[in-house]
């Protein structure tokens, strides 16, 4: 009789510690997993250090990189709700709002980082009158900066062939002649140059100061089912924003292990951007409303109010 009592006491214990394990586990289990997508490009380098810190399991979230190999396939995922998010070209992420995606940018990408590349022969920008020059979308900065850029050197947009490569693509089709110059996302400029296939012509600031460019873009039905993760996800994110502006040995290391490059383009791709301070300042995007219309790209983008959600980058401290 003893025994089978013991024996009940025993099972009736082990029952409540496999329940009490069972809870454990659904609790980790029930911990929001937030899907971010990027192209691996030194602008999305925050989310880089984000996701290796502590492998990208914080109090509150767990985050989850998704890596996309061009914008188009990045904002149908995005647009779709396949992923929860994505650093990606502020351009592309408004238009699609302007269609009627729920979207809220959240906090830059970087700042800066943007440079003009030509091949050797070209000496200045009316050189580059007749031949092909390479954006990687019409919807973004880099167009803008196009744009800017000719209309400084006294051209019209028209007067050069503006064509749509993937960033990736870039540095091997200057090099073989199939364009005279290109104007994308690092670390692509450093790779032409590194290799002396391509020259800075001009950087970002040159033709825009204070450019937006790449921003953090969330799905708005995550921020409002999930707003503590979504604090709790931007609050470091910023944090990772500071640590990638050491671009120490750490760093430089992290940056590697998302993309295919080696020292000298990490370390010239490094010299052009800046990740110190990712909010979302109005002036700025205003005025990256204002070129949008001014291109004939929109005829009413998303205003800031819209668009644009700094309460998160606003509570980090």
């Amino acid at each position: 009789m003893r025994l089978a009592a013991t024996s009940l006491l025993a099972l009736v214990l082990f029952s409540l510690a496999a329940c009490g394990s069972r809870s454990s586990d659904s609790s980790a289990e029930d911990k929001p997993v937030i899907k971010i997508g990027y192209l691996p490009i030194t602008h999305a380098g925050p989310l880089y250090i984000e996701e290796e810190t502590k492998g990208g399991d914080y109090d509150g979230f767990r985050l989850q990189l998704i890596k996309f190999g061009s914008w188009p396939d990045l904002m149908d995922a995005l647009n779709a709700g396949k992923i929860d998010g994505a650093s990606v070209l502020m351009e592309l992420a408004m238009r699609a709002k302007e269609q009627g995606i729920d979207l809220k940018a959240v906090a830059l990408g970087h700042k800066d980082g943007n440079v003009v590349v030509v091949a050797n022969d070209i000496g200045k920008v009316q050189d580059l009158k007749g031949k092909s020059f390479a954006i990687p979308s019409a919807f973004s900065t880099h167009n803008i900066l196009l744009y800017q850029m000719l209309k400084k050197a006294g051209m019209a947009y028209g007067d050069v062939k503006a064509v749509e490569l993937a960033p990736a693509e870039m540095p091997a089709a200057l090099a073989s002649g199939r364009i005279a110059g290109y104007v994308v996302a690092e670390p692509f400029g450093a790779k032409s140059v590194v290799i002396h296939k391509g020259k800075v012509l001009y950087q970002s600031q040159d033709l825009w100061d204070d450019s937006v460019d790449c921003g953090l873009v969330l799905r708005g039905d995550l921020i409002r089912k999930q707003p503590e993760a979504v604090q709790a996800f931007v609050a470091a994110y910023a944090e990772a924003g500071q640590k990638a502006e050491t671009k120490d040995a750490e760093v430089k290391q992290n940056f590697k292990k998302y993309m295919n490059l080696n020292d000298d383009e990490l370390n010239l791709s490094l010299q052009w951007i800046k990740y110190d301070d990712l909010k979302i300042g109005k002036e700025p995007y205003e005025q990256l409303r204002s070129y949008l219309k001014e291109m004939g790209l929109s005829d009413n983008p998303p205003a800031y109010e819209d668009f644009v959600d700094p309460s998160f980058m606003d509570k980090v401290k």
